[in-house]
């Protein structure tokens, strides 16, 4: 039977390498839709967890996870001898950054091996981290080759296809997002194509895995530079005394040629701080200088410090020094309603204020505890009656919805909002981005 009927039929095994918030949620839409699914991960009390069905990615619920592991279509492990079982292996590891801000491929390249030391003749093998142009091909092809010994298209089949995940959204998922996909081959393609139109509505495919792997650069370097855009109006508005988030508003009015994107802290997640660099870095190697990508970075890095300018402004305001107060963090989490520290300008800013000498809390309903500064902290209870007082000052930081904003304000002698969530309030206790 030939991989595209196996795959028709449902009766392909497919294969997930990393069990993240990529990895994980695919591997269940995959055996929701009636395949079996071996998800591998060299975290053994993960893997321990998902057999469970216990979920920890809050896109995923356990409910669903329980589902499929109970049923048998879902099985976890970390013995990667097992990739000789699977008929189709996606790839959905981390790509970050090393300290030089280059790319770090080496979870890629780790899974690459696995693969090809146990390989199985007639696998669709797809990369779904987020890379530079030219890392299929350059990188994984010459790998599962072997020097000529196995011929794409043929013997295996090699494709990228992006992810495309957003947590914590609750109308785009797994399902309802077009899936891009870029083949080494026609024959790559159709494949990549087949497997994925069986749990999307909607396949995209392009030319080429370069195509596919550009795709996803600059869906998030448009994100990077147009954030970096309203970061800057934002430092320029405070200036100005104008009202950024009005302009902003008032701006989205306009039914074409504008876009509203909002400011903040700075940039946080897994992809959109880092994906940027990916395209510069790959951009230098051809010895072209990504000028305007760079700036939108410096831009963006930056806003922590202007965060932690506000904060003296505020404090100095209410005749407060900035050394040796106490100020709590509200919400550390990237983004809001998610529990994801990965890249959190919240962390930033902690370093920053903890290097002025400011003794620091945090509250935040998704991460209970995290380790930063050598220590570990553990989020303060803000319960409403729950007293305050200790408290020289507040910064919102993610805008997580289930916070009682104005309760805080009755509790609270001065509060620095980097979300705009006093939207429309006035009052002296409030600084403004």
């Amino acid at each position: 039977m030939s991989l595209i009927d196996k795959i028709v039929s449902r009766k392909a095994v497919v294969g997930v390498i990393g069990c993240g918030y990529v990895g994980l949620p695919l591997a269940v839409e995959f055996a929701k839709k009636g395949f079996q699914v071996i998800a591998f991960d060299i975290d053994a009390p993960r893997v321990d967890q998902i057999n469970k069905g216990d979920s920890y990615i809050p896109d995923v619920p356990s409910s669903e996870l329980s589902e499929v592991t109970k049923s048998g279509h879902l099985i976890a492990t970390t013995d990667f001898k097992k990739l000789k079982d699977v008929d189709t292996v996606s790839i959905c590891v981390p790509t970050p950054l090393r300290k030089t801000r280059d790319p770090d491929i080496s979870y890629i390249v780790k899974s690459l091996e696995s693969i090809v030391a146990n390989r199985k003749e007639g696998q669709l093998i797809v990369l779904e981290s987020t890379t530079y142009p030219g890392t299929t091909r350059e990188v994984m092809l010459p790998e599962l080759e072997e020097k000529g010994k196995y011929k794409v298209g043929q013997d295996f089949y090699l494709a990228f296809s992006p992810e495309r995940v957003d947590p914590g959204n609750q109308t785009h998922s797994i399902f309802n997002t077009p899936k891009v996909v870029g083949g080494i081959t026609p024959t790559c393609t159709r494949a990549v194509s087949e497997l994925y139109g069986t749990i999307v509505t909607k396949v995209v495919p392009v030319s080429s895995p370069e195509s596919a792997e550009m795709v996803k650069l600059l869906e998030n370097t448009f994100r990077s530079v147009n954030i970096g855009l309203v970061n800057e109006l934002a430092l320029m508005s405070h200036i100005l005394n104008v009202n950024i988030w009005e302009v902003i508003e008032a701006a989205a009015t306009k039914p074409f040629g504008f876009m509203p994107f909002f400011p903040g802290p700075g940039l946080g997640g897994h992809c959109i701080p880092i994906d940027p660099h990916y395209l510069s870095w790959k951009a230098k190697q051809s010895g072209f200088e990504a000028r305007f990508i760079e700036l939108a970075g410096v831009v963006n890095g930056a806003m922590p410090h202007h965060v932690l300018t506000r904060v003296n402004d505020a404090l100095n305001e209410h005749s407060k020094c900035l050394k040796g107060s106490r100020i709590l963090i509200v919400g550390v989490a990237y983004k809001k309603n998610v529990n994801d520290l990965r890249e959190s300008p919240a962390l930033d800013l902690m370093v920053l204020l903890e290097q002025k000498g400011v003794i620091l809390e945090y509250t935040d309903p998704y991460i209970s505890s995290f380790n930063l500064l050598g220590r570990e902290f553990h989020s303060a209870n803000i319960a409403p009656g729950t007293d305050l007082s200790r408290f020289d000052a507040a910064i919102v930081v993610t805008d997580h919805t289930n916070v009682d904003y104005l309760g805080l304000t009755q509790r609270l002698p001065v509060i620095v909002d980097t979300r705009n969530v006093f939207k429309g309030i006035t009052n002296s206790k409030i600084f403004g981005l």
